[in-house]
């Protein structure tokens, strides 16, 4: 049995890898729907060789529509996502703006997949691409050893912000080398052969938004009692987003340990000091890969109990569009087993 899946924002970079990935996994779809703004309706976007024109979100009845992918910006998603539910769709949002109600599950499936048995809303949030990577590489951690505290660095890629940001680099470094000022547009400054200690809205207390969401949502996906410590920079790559983690636990575990776990955690490639010539991964090497890559697993000695390593993922993959795909997994397998 097929399912009639619609796309919100289809046609953005985070639209089109979800329907790319939606064929390559051979999702159960009997018809996909690709909606987007009364500008881009009428225009096609691609679900492997077929091609699907673009309806216009503003006048799409959802009925009979059984899950909404949804990636459309957090004022649209908060517009349409609750008619959509209302209209009887499973939605999973893409965007911030559902993620801290307590009546939405905030889900990664390698992580806290259990939290797909209760939606109330017709709601499921897709936590924020740094909080994903971060919490699939941190989950067998804290099974074996409990967290205390985490204090991560992040470097993350512009396609983050979308393809402006992305036309930004190349024409900024494109510029520079033909001796042309650089002209900030997307960010507060310029992020050609630069680096960037903000990402999204400066709060009161001094962090920036991205900074509170990775807070926030790792105690809500994996427990609130572990206490979060996040700095977020921008760098001048394109896609791609790595961290730095350090962790501190409750009981012991070795570095020797800790690779072991992630040897054998869902969703995690470890790339080891004695696997081939490959040391470590960077962001260049993950790009339109499912998993998240975990490297220079070592001790930290200036705690107890404490380690630290380095995490590269696609961002645009796992961080968004893979993600949403495997809640919908999730999603049909809970239906399945229910026989619906």
């Amino acid at each position: 049995m097929g399912y009639k899946v619609a796309i919100m924002g289809a046609t953005g970079n985070v639209g089109r890898e979800v329907l790319n990935i939606l064929e390559e996994r051979n999702f159960p779809v009997d018809e996909v729907i690709a909606l987007a703004s009364s500008r881009s309706a009428g225009s096609e976007v691609f679900l492997g060789d077929k091609a699907i024109k673009v309806q216009d979100l503003a006048t799409f009845d959802f009925k009979g529509v059984d899950i909404v992918l949804s990636s459309p910006g957090g004022k649209i998603s908060a517009q349409y996502a609750p008619k959509a539910a209302e209209a009887g769709a499973i939605v999973i949002d893409n965007t911030s703006h559902f993620r801290m109600d307590p009546d939405v599950p905030l889900i990664v499936p390698e992580v806290n997949p259990e939290a797909i048995n209760d939606i109330p809303r017709g709601i499921i949030a897709n936590p924020n691409c740094s909080t994903i990577q971060m919490v699939v590489a941190l989950k067998p951690l804290h099974e074996a050893a409990k967290i205390k505290r985490v204090v991560v660095s992040t470097y993350q890629s512009v396609s983050g912000s979308g393809k402006a940001a992305m036309d930004e680099l190349f024409n900024q470094t494109k510029g520079i080398y033909m001796n042309q000022s650089p002209t900030p547009e997307v960010y507060p400054k310029q992020i050609a052969f630069n680096a960037i200690p903000q990402i999204d809205v400066f709060m009161d207390d001094g962090m920036t938004k991205e900074e509170w969401k990775m807070v926030v949502e790792t105690k809500k996906i994996l427990d609130k009692s572990i206490k979060v410590c996040a700095n977020c920079v921008r760098i001048p790559v394109f896609v791609g987003h790595a961290e730095m983690v350090n962790v501190e636990l409750e009981g012991e575990l070795s570095a020797i340990e800790a690779k072991e776990l992630f040897r054998n955690a869902d969703g995690v490639t470890l790339v080891d000091l004695e696997q081939e010539d490959l040391e470590f991964v960077t962001q260049a090497e993950v790009q339109g890969e499912d998993d998240v890559y975990v490297s220079r697993v070592r001790e930290d000695i200036s705690v107890e109990n404490g380690l630290n390593f380095w995490c590269v993922s696609d961002n645009l993959r796992k961080g968004a569009a893979l993600n949403t795909v495997q809640i919908a997994e999730l999603l049909v397998k809970k239906w399945e087993e229910e026989g619906r």
